[in-house]
């Protein structure tokens, strides 16, 4: 889930840690260092102390994940607005710490923001994640039942100096979350997880090479199902080579984007435990042509 950066999160059971709105100076000043933990030292968007204090004041979120001892582990931060009239907000940065992922963390601290931004009458949370982080994907789309409303192509730039974004640059899918109904509470499964999609076709299948396709879009009668294919973990990829992470940025964008323009719904992501690949199933709504955006 994002998060304004591409930060994994996790699904398996909560740790035994403290999830709280930040209240102290320490507290904000830790959250400015845990930031330029994870995203590194040139990372130029980091929240400064100032906000992470204001936010609060207008129903937004600074919340922190903290051990026993009172470190700081892990945060979440988000902006409340109005859109159309409602309140809605924006989750503009959750990470946890490197060694503390796999440990329920990003999920407790989701579940935080939603159960307190529902208290100043948010019905929608919406946030953004890059595609190509394949666990983000089936969290935010399986697991919280999310929904993918947008494709942005570099959505931060092109270079943020962060070390997490070499040669992929800032895509992100934009997400929206209906927290006021069965959706807003964290699923075990999805409706759409169960898809039947080993024989689908794929837009960008991978060669024996290892890379996929520059997209091969259907001709003719566009099937019901598609599938979208991303590495199992586009960081070792990019630890390997920063020239294939850009061909999987660069097939997977024009798959999207295709996809969309095509009246597709990105709706669930599926996991190829014999492979080392994902897929994103995109399922054809005749009636939603045009209706998704991508830019």
């Amino acid at each position: 889930m994002e998060a304004r950066r591409s930060v994994p999160v996790e699904v398996r059971a909560a740790a035994p840690i403290d999830v709280r709105a930040l209240r102290t100076h320490d507290d904000f000043v830790r959250c400015v260092e845990l930031q330029h933990d994870v995203w590194g030292p040139s990372f130029t968007e980091r929240v400064s102390v100032g906000i992470l204090k204001v936010v609060q004041r207008i129903g937004g979120i600074a919340a922190g994940a903290f051990e026993a001892d009172g470190r700081l582990v892990g945060f979440v931060f988000g902006l409340t607005g109005v859109e159309d009239g409602r309140i809605v907000h924006w989750s503009d940065m959750l990470a946890v710490r490197e060694h503390l992922r796999d440990h329920g963390i990003g999920r407790r601290l989701k579940e935080f923001q939603r159960d307190t931004v529902r208290q100043v009458g948010v019905s929608r949370i919406y946030w953004t994640f890059d595609p190509l982080v394949s666990r983000n994907a089936h969290f935010n789309l399986n697991r919280l039942g999310a929904r993918v409303v947008e494709y942005v192509p570099d959505m931060y730039g092109a270079d943020t100096n962060s070390a997490l974004h070499r040669g992929v640059g800032t895509d992100r899918f934009i997400v929206a979350w209906d927290i006021d109904g069965p959706h807003g509470i964290v699923a075990e499964d999805s409706a759409h997880e169960s898809l039947p999609l080993s024989d689908r076709p794929i837009l960008n299948p991978v060669g024996d090479d290892g890379l996929p396709s520059l997209a091969e879009v259907p001709g003719g009668m566009r099937p019901t199902v598609v599938r979208i294919a991303v590495p199992e973990a586009i960081e070792a990829v990019q630890s390997e080579s920063v020239e294939h992470a850009a061909r999987w940025r660069a097939s997977t964008r024009r798959a999207f984007l295709w996809a969309i323009e095509a009246g597709y719904r990105v709706v669930a992501f599926a996991r190829d435990d014999g492979a080392r690949y994902g897929y994103y199933a995109c399922v054809r709504d005749p009636q939603a042509l045009g209706e998704g955006r991508a830019r």
